[in-house]
């Protein structure tokens, strides 16, 4: 039945790229020449990660509506992230005036881990809320994604041990030997300077997304030969009430995901199927499948979603796909690789660096689609 509807959706929803008339306006330039890491938005705010050489590694939020901003965090003597060699990934998420991000240990740490931050306008002193840590084998804990949206603030955990610690230690070399095993994990959400706490009901994840007070994950359904999470497409996504654990919606997705979006109404999915990649969106209200667009390999594992827009890009190419109409639209082309892509109330973002130096770029898609 799955092969059928992925079929179904495949033939029904191929349809030309076509451009439309808004273009692309810088909405922010760094003064200096400094390049951006990550980016987000929320309302009217942007949110934007910016390594330094000389001095503090910082995190600014931009109120687009007055023009003030802020830098985070404000403890630049004292934290973690002023003085932080930076590598990739840098995750940023924003929800109203706080923000939560990432940052990785670089190689050859003893055991690498990555940092989960946060700070925000009211409270701007930077919060240490997990390192998140696994061995070379995969023990340990593994960072899914981060979101967030109005006052949600989430990351996804996965816990990883040894089917058998001893049989491991003895001969490792034999077949099996040294097998991993999903132990726990799920969906933390942080609120103020308090410890993360699990949202109720969910179970270890690789992905998450934010919309309002809903979650929607992507569960851990099996670990590699390697000791990596891995997702199925045998596994329900599921959408839950991030202080509750309500059960909003389960999605039984067509392929195996790889990136998901969150709105109101739907949810919107980048799977992988037998057919090739798919772009999928499903309505909260029955779990249903809404519709489906084939997208080219190498589209990249970023998705975003409002009701009426729901965005992806393939390589410098920024496109849309109206979950009403089916149609396929090339909104732009940035002047790199994009950074954190991402739809707020019509208007299209991300960010970009050009010889270095970074910038934000946005478009107001008209709600027509």
């Amino acid at each position: 039945m799955r092969m059928l509807l992925a079929a179904l959706g495949f033939a029904a929803a191929v349809v030309p790229t076509a451009a439309i008339g808004p273009r692309p306006q810088t909405l922010w330039q760094n003064p200096a020449h400094q390049p951006i890491k990550a980016f987000a938005q929320d309302g009217r705010l942007l949110a934007w990660f910016t390594p330094s050489t000389g001095g503090c590694n910082q995190v600014t939020i931009l109120d687009l509506g007055d023009g003030t901003h802020i830098g985070l965090p404000s403890n630049t003597t004292q934290n973690v992230t002023c003085r932080w060699t930076v590598v990739p990934p840098v995750r940023l998420a924003l929800a109203g005036t706080n923000a939560l991000w990432t940052l990785r240990e670089a190689a050859p740490a003893p055991l690498p881990f990555d940092y989960v931050l946060g700070a925000g306008v009211r409270d701007p002193k930077e919060r240490r809320f997990q390192e998140v840590a696994h061995a070379s084998r995969g023990a340990g804990l593994w960072l899914g994604g981060i979101a967030g949206d109005t006052d949600t603030l989430v990351y996804a955990i996965t816990s990883v041990d040894y089917v058998n610690e001893v049989t491991c230690l003895s001969d490792p070399t034999a077949p099996g030997a040294c097998a991993m095993k999903v132990v726990g994990g799920g969906i933390y959400r942080v609120v103020g300077r308090e410890q993360p706490k699990l949202v109720p009901g969910t179970t270890a994840a690789l992905d998450v997304a934010a919309a309002g007070s809903t979650v929607a994950y992507v569960p851990t359904a099996t670990i590699s030969a390697h000791g990596a999470p891995q997702a199925s497409a045998e596994m329900p996504i599921e959408v839950r009430d991030a202080t509750t654990g309500a059960l909003v919606a389960r999605v039984e997705p067509q392929g195996t995901p790889i990136a998901i979006a969150l709105t109101t109404h739907l949810l919107a999915t980048l799977e992988q199927t037998p057919l090739g990649l798919t772009l999928a969106w499903y309505d909260l209200g029955t779990s249903a499948l809404s519709g489906s667009v084939p997208v080219p390999k190498t589209t990249s594992r970023v998705l975003s979603a409002s009701d009426q827009l729901i965005v992806f890009e393939v390589g410098r190419s920024i496109r849309s796909v109206n979950p009403t109409s089916h149609r396929v639209t090339t909104l732009a082309r940035a002047g790199s690789t994009p950074i954190g892509l991402s739809v707020e109330a019509g208007r299209v973002a991300w960010a970009e660096n050009i010889k270095g130096r970074g910038r934000i770029r946005g478009l107001t898609v008209p709600s027509s689609g």
